[in-house]
């Protein structure tokens, strides 16, 4: 066995048996290869049953080892505690605590231990190395450990301590073989990180970003370039390490990194690591970080950089001046992208975690014109050139949201253009930028669906404007918004026979049996897409599974809405026994209810007669999955499809994950009505502390919820938050004259409250408001 080990690692002592092979690095680490099946690395046997390559073992107590003995297959280890350790199947035993140890021997199936005799009131003993003991990364992080505790009890040389953190942690950063040496575990980095970050005043901080910038450099130029060092894995492991050092906060006008270069050359460092490097580094992020860090030790820092070179300030004459290290977004966004790829592979961060504040400020024209450059672009001039929404986990749903809403403005500008009329006689030019539908409340889904028969897809394009026939209301938004709840309501009707019956009201999933209403199906998709599209909030409940179909996303055993049914499979998966056909009887074949009547389908040519085992049932469940979530709904899902893609056909959904989508169409259910206190503003005389608005705001806290629902719906004729929930909606409350006793009223066009000023009267302001929400409906006098 040959054992390939990098430049960076120093080895002070080696130790071989028959069949393993045993090393100590200076910094006190254990490397061990070769057979261990009788536990003689250390490691355990059930895990590590032999190593090919060489791999680290941990001390069970966080110490650090000093020398190591081998016999024929065992191993005997010494350490900076002086305590000994003798490997097994099961791990490192300690054997011998507490004694002044002097050396210790193996050979064969023996050991030996000298330890010192107990002290009489002399000098301690001092245990003597093979190697001359250096100052080493542990001694960095000691001397920065004491004096970080020195300034933490206002010692005398407090300004010295400052001055000397700044200087240690600069020579750790310097080196990145020391630096992979110290920190085996990245949570140690983290809270190391995390006391230099509260040690000092503005001149200390600065002090230590400044060092902190310099080593980054000094360390990061040793490793550019040196390819042979970058293919070791233990090499490669301190540029996940020296990310956490991008999250130097820059509050308080501390300066780092101003121009990008410390960013700019980790980037090109970890990008240009070779192929064996990089997969290194993959089995590093996914060993070492787990979830509760991942996201604030790796992509936390870099987001930071990231924004901080996104930032720009605006001068009097509005001319827009970026930061020098905006030229660093590509790379930077390059190895969040890797990061991303990571999480999303094995579960190790949220989408949230990766919502970038620094793009979610670059104006929504900007960044329209750049995806519209990405769309425009084939795929060689994508690849050579940087688009920021070609990173969509990047973009927050409220910037996405955004985005469609332009491109959905531009669309409907398109069809007003295209539907411009000359009038001969009149010599004039018309144009009618609304798609009109005029409807009466009592036949309210069947006028709407024969308006929409007879439309022409590019009339429905332009911007929806609806009204009731007998009311008053001019639409400018509110009364669109109360359409489509009061289609909601009728429209997704589990009962209507268009959604099945077998998941509860609460569900709405196409009815397989219904094989007579194609046209239902496309008209509903068709006003699906025109809530979309038009930014209006539907009141429907459709599963996940949906809207990663509407999105072209795959769909598997997660995705099956009947809880037993999923069970069922799953239990089918994970079964461990090898008797499968005998135990759960299966074919591949499916059985369900129609009409009253079995029906039967083969999930194969001759599933009724292929029973499922072990060696066939992950294919069996794969089928079953297609069937129930693809084929047994293909004809209503096309239909459904078409009709949204009527609407949305050239629109930018994909932008969006399948949760982000949801909450595009429904909303949020979440009603934090304290975020919308801290953000309503108000008009005609009021302000937070006029008596009427206390009261409000009382009135609101003590209702339950069913109230505060109708109260949203009321002012907003919607019941759910918009994304980014109700502190991010625009909401207003304006004074309607003095004292009197008219009910509240509003304009639901622009979620704002009229109210009376019922002065410090809180009995009446509850009567009054209470029977608005619960009475009211409609616009316009009846």
């Amino acid at each position: 066995l040959v054992a390939k080990m990098s430049d960076d690692v120093a080895i002070q002592d080696v130790a071989c048996g028959a069949e393993h092979t045993i090393l100590v690095t200076r910094s006190g680490r254990l490397l061990v290869c070769g057979s261990n099946q009788r536990g003689q690395l250390g490691a355990d046997v059930s895990k590590v049953p032999t190593a090919t390559t060489v791999v680290p073992v941990h001390h069970p107590s966080g110490g650090r080892f000093v020398s190591a003995e081998a016999g024929n297959a065992h191993s005997l280890l010494l350490d900076n505690y002086g305590d000994v350790w003798l490997t097994s199947s099961n791990g490192l035993q300690l054997v011998v605590k507490g004694h002044s140890v002097l050396a210790i021997a193996a050979g064969g199936d023996d050991n030996s231990v000298v330890i010192a005799p107990a002290s009489t009131g002399g000098l301690s003993l001092t245990r003597q190395f093979s190697v001359e003991k250096e100052d080493d990364g542990m001694d960095i992080v000691d001397s920065v450990e004491n004096l970080l505790q020195e300034i933490s009890s206002n010692g005398a040389n407090k300004q010295y301590a400052c001055n000397e953190i700044a200087k240690r942690t600069e020579e750790l950063l310097k080196y990145p073989s020391v630096l992979n040496s110290v920190f085996l575990d990245p949570r140690e980095l983290e809270y190391m990180f995390d006391r230099l970050s509260n040690v000092g005043d503005g001149e200390v901080k600065q002090n230590i970003a400044s060092a902190i910038e310099r080593g980054l450099k000094i360390g990061l130029e040793c490793l550019r370039g040196d390819d042979t060092r970058l293919m070791h894995p233990e090499a490669v492991r301190c540029l996940l390490l020296y990310i956490k050092f991008f999250d130097v906060c820059r509050d308080d006008g501390i300066v780092f990194d101003m121009r990008g270069e410390c960013i700019s050359l980790f980037c090109d460092v970890i990008l240009s690591v070779p192929f064996e490097g990089h997969k290194a580094l993959h089995g590093w992020a996914l060993n070492l970080y787990p979830r509760e860090i991942f996201a604030k030790m790796l992509v936390q820092p870099l987001l930071r950089a990231l924004n901080e070179c996104l930032k720009f300030s605006v001068d009097e004459n509005q001319v827009s001046h970026f930061q020098p290290s905006r030229q660093a977004v590509p790379v930077i966004v390059a190895v969040i992208s890797w990061l991303h790829t990571i999480a999303e592979e094995s579960n190790l961060a949220s989408p949230t975690d990766f919502y970038s504040d620094g793009v979610s400020q670059i104006s929504v024209g900007a960044l329209f014109d750049d995806l519209q450059r990405m769309k425009r672009a084939s795929p060689r001039e994508r690849s050579k050139n940087f688009h920021i929404c070609a990173y969509p986990f990047l973009l927050s749903p409220g910037c996405k949201r955004n985005l469609l809403q332009m491109e959905s403005q531009i669309e409907m500008y398109k069809a007003m253009l295209g539907d411009i009329k000359f009038s001969e006689s009149q010599r004039q030019i018309t144009v009618d930028p609304y798609f009109h539908l005029e409807i009466e409340r009592e036949h309210l889904l069947k006028q709407t669906l024969e308006k929409i028969k007879q439309t022409d897809a590019k009339e429905i394009r332009k911007r929806l404007r609806v009204s009731f026939k007998g009311e008053e209301g001019i639409d400018a938004g509110g009364v669109t918004k109360e359409f489509f709840q009061l289609l909601s309501e009728e429209l997704f009707e589990v009962n209507s026979g268009l959604w099945s019956t077998k998941y509860g009201n609460d569900v709405n999933w196409f009815n397989s049996d219904n094989t007579w209403n194609d046209n239902n199906y496309e008209l509903i998709g068709l006003l699906f897409g025109l809530a979309l599209y038009n930014s209006v909030l539907l009141d429907v409940r459709f599963p996940l599974a949906v809207y990663r179909k509407i999105l072209g996303l795959p769909l598997g055993l997660e995705d099956i809405i009947d809880d037993d049914l999923r069970k069922g499979l799953q239990q089918l998966l994970e079964y461990e026994g090898d008797d499968v056909e005998q135990v759960f009887c299966l074919n591949f074949e499916v059985t369900w209810m129609e009409l009253g009547e079995e029906k039967r389908l083969e999930l194969k040519p001759d599933g009724a007669n292929i029973p499922v085992t072990n060696e066939n049932r992950e294919e069996y469940v794969l089928r079953y999955v297609r069937w129930v979530l693809v084929d047994s709904i293909q004809p209503q899902w096309d239909s459904f499809e078409k009709g949204v893609m009527k609407v949305m056909e050239s629109s930018s959904l994909d932008l969006f994950l399948p949760e982000e989508l949801e909450l595009l169409v429904v909303g949020s259910p979440d009603l934090d009505f304290e975020a919308l206190e801290v953000n309503t503003k108000y008009e005609g005389g009021y302000d937070k502390n006029s008596p009427v608005i206390k009261n409000f705001w009382k009135f609101v806290r003590e209702a339950p919820k069913d109230t505060q629902v109708q109260l949203l719906k009321f002012a907003t004729a919607s019941c759910k938050a918009p994304i980014g929930g109700l502190g991010k909606m625009d909401f207003m409350i304006q004074r309607a004259g003095p004292d009197s006793a008219q009910l509240p009223t509003s304009h639901t066009c622009f979620n704002t409250l009229i109210l009376p000023d019922y002065g410090d009267n809180y009995e009446k302001l509850a009567d009054l408001l209470g029977r608005a929400i619960i009475e009211c409906e409609g616009f316009g006098l009846e």
